[in-house]
């Protein structure tokens, strides 16, 4: 394949390369335009990510149906969400979390332990996920509650105790 193939099979397969982004941040109170964004360039990290964030969220609105404000107790609204928020900023994290809870969404977040500080108050349940031998995963669950108690009295994260896959067959003997 050559250089010309190979970057025409890049631009095509990527689907940030399918769209052209553009958005307007207005104010409810007169309708005038508070921020305007086009596929985020000139943007910094933060205005990024919550531009990110809200067409994630816009979409999840669009996919599910669903009115702002508007409560559906019969409505699925699960999503999950794995490491979106490793790297971003605590503000945009809040910024999302907020937007999700706004639009009634029920989120399985997968992320590192650095963000359990500002994920904390949109959780009910942590659940705690290791692998110390390499061959079975555990996990260990405990309300939101019972981590801030453990958090408290000083403990360590705790670790996971409960297999909850089983660990993979020994190789056949020959």
């Amino acid at each position: 394949m050559t250089d010309l193939d190979e970057a025409w099979r890049r631009r095509v397969t990527d689907v940030r390369n399918w769209f052209v982004l553009s958005a307007s941040e207005r104010s409810r109170a007169d309708d005038s335009e508070h921020e305007h964004y086009s596929d985020s360039g000139g943007k910094s990290g933060g205005q990024k990510e919550k531009l990110a964030y809200t067409v994630l969220a816009a979409s999840l609105a669009y996919q599910f149906k669903l009115d702002w404000g508007a409560v559906r107790s019969t409505a699925f609204r699960f999503v999950v969400i794995d490491e979106a928020f490793g790297r971003g900023s605590d503000e945009s994290t809040r910024f999302a979390l907020e937007l999700f809870r706004r639009l009634g969404l029920q989120l399985l977040i997968v992320t590192p332990l650095q963000k359990i500080h500002v994920i904390e108050p949109y959780i009910s349940a942590v659940g705690f996920v290791d692998n110390p031998s390499g061959r079975s995963s555990r996990l260990r669950t405990l309300s939101i509650a019972a981590y801030r108690d453990g958090r408290t009295a000083g403990e360590a994260p705790p670790s996971a105790t409960d297999v909850t896959t089983a660990p993979e067959p020994e190789p056949a003997a020959r």
